[in-house]
């Protein structure tokens, strides 16, 4: 089922996290396979139905990420996540907490996000809770564009935007193994934009349900290739959830991969998880 609101804000952790257990993705160098038909529908659309997938009402998971710099060094985070949608009201997009698994010496660090609606012109809230310290403090976010948790994805990226905060045009359907998918190229209407652009390939399937996001090309704002991100999905009962997510910067050759396990959807997270008091005594 798809579903569409004006909130949406990587609903698919995410989402911001899932196709029946198969995963879909693009080989680094499909654009270079010929177009399989002419395009039949607008980039508008297959954005609509492709990138806003339902992501549940809430969702309870583990998120590894794991870090890989030019020199093939590699350093893994385990985090207990706990995500709400709140669906806008009262300003609220959705909220998440995230409770530092592992590495062993980091385990109870903390990390809490409210992220807002676009109406309320407001930066998303964050807190930290460090174990040697025991205090929760507040951080702010200078640049939608510093990097998430040492990885290659922005806050913004894992914010998601609007579908009219873009134009998107359908430039081919192409064929990759034996699918086939919607490229769709996606520039902002923003005058000071984090990216030129974005270059997305969605899976074409029979009907929308199936159709999910396999791969996104961002571009700096010089025109270059910044970085490449390619996703594979797991259907949790009704709700879309990433699987695998890799992300490679091909200017400095950082690389960060994203995997999401133990995954539960609708299971009634209540509202006072998303506090300062939880961040502190830890999710039980």
């Amino acid at each position: 089922m798809v579903q569409l609101t004006r909130f949406k804000i990587l609903r698919c952790w995410m989402a911001p996290l899932v196709l029946c257990g198969c995963a879909v993705v693009v080989p680094a160098q499909a654009e270079e396979a010929a177009p399989k038909s002419a395009p039949i529908v607008t980039g508008e659309e297959v954005v609509k139905h492709c990138d806003y997938k339902n992501a549940g009402e809430d969702q309870r998971s583990r998120l590894t990420i794991i870090l890989k710099d030019s020199t093939g060094s590699e350093r893994t985070n385990v985090y207990l996540r706990l995500w709400k949608d709140y669906k806008g009201a009262d300003g609220v997009v959705d909220k998440m907490v995230l409770f530092t698994e592992e590495p062993p010496d980091a385990r109870g660090a903390g990390f809490m996000r409210w992220a807002f609606t676009r109406e309320s012109d407001k930066n998303a809230d964050q807190w930290i809770y460090l174990p040697a310290l025991r205090k929760v403090r507040r951080v702010s976010i200078r640049d939608p564009g510093d990097s998430f948790l040492g990885s290659d994805l922005t806050y913004a990226d894992i914010s998601g935007r609007m579908l009219d905060e873009d134009n998107h045009k359908l430039l081919k359907i192409e064929a990759a193994g034996s699918n086939d998918f919607y490229v769709v190229e996606s520039t902002p209407r923003e005058k000071s934009p984090l990216y030129s652009k974005r270059i997305s390939w969605f899976l074409k399937t029979p009907s929308w349900d199936g159709c999910v996001k396999a791969r996104v090309d961002y571009y700096d704002r010089k025109g270059e290739l910044l970085k490449r991100q390619q996703l594979s999905w797991q259907k949790a009962g009704p709700a879309y959830v990433w699987d695998k997510v890799a992300v490679q910067n091909v200017q400095t050759l950082h690389e960060s991969r994203f995997e999401v396990t133990k995954v539960e959807v609708n299971v009634g997270l209540k509202d006072d998880i998303y506090s300062e008091r939880t961040l502190k005594s830890g999710y039980r």
